[in-house]
């Protein structure tokens, strides 16, 4: 029997011509598709690389990376403050950043932007339609930059209250 009436890559079906082999560029054989997460890597990478980024989500996400990242076999969440969507040759990119106190913010989005929008385009090849960053905080520079140490002593002492009808000590706003 001859396989001159098989289809490419299948069995023999009588009358019919066998298929030829795709012609072309072999890159054109197939489709390639780029997780999302795999976006979130390198735009949170490009992300770090900016002066006057502290970190990337808010105190809370800080804090449950933190956490997760002392759980056995955890490990911090690639893509904290990172949201991505993509589609088959386009993606959209959110970012949630913490910046540093006295960096000019529109300047160090706009760089964040550039960064982000060069270092997707090259490694995937997908053109991003969108940056979008909320600046959810500004570090000081007295705060602490472990997440948990929030939760421990103000340098100044804890703050007390003698009680409900009595007088507060610690800071307080004004």
């Amino acid at each position: 029997m001859t396989t001159q009436n098989a289809p490419f890559g299948g069995e023999a079906e009588p009358g019919r011509a066998a298929a030829p082999p795709p012609a072309g560029d072999p890159a054109s054989r197939g489709r390639t598709q780029i997780a999302d997460g795999v976006v979130a890597k390198i735009a949170e990478t490009a992300v770090r690389e900016i002066p006057g980024v502290h970190s990337l989500g808010s105190g809370m996400a800080r804090a449950i990376g933190a956490v997760r990242q002392r759980v056995p076999s955890g490990r911090a969440s690639a893509g904290a403050g990172v949201g991505v969507e993509v589609g088959e040759t386009e993606t959209a990119i959110d970012l949630d950043l913490v910046v540093e106190f006295g960096a000019p913010i529109p300047d160090v989005c706009d760089e964040v932007r550039r960064g982000v929008v060069h270092a997707v385009e090259s490694a995937t090849g997908l053109a991003v339609v969108e940056v979008n960053i909320t600046v959810s905080d500004v570090r000081l520079p007295d705060e602490p930059d472990d997440p948990d140490a929030a939760d421990a002593t103000p340098p100044n002492g804890p703050h007390t209250s003698s009680g409900a009808d009595g007088p507060e000590t610690g800071r307080r706003a004004r």
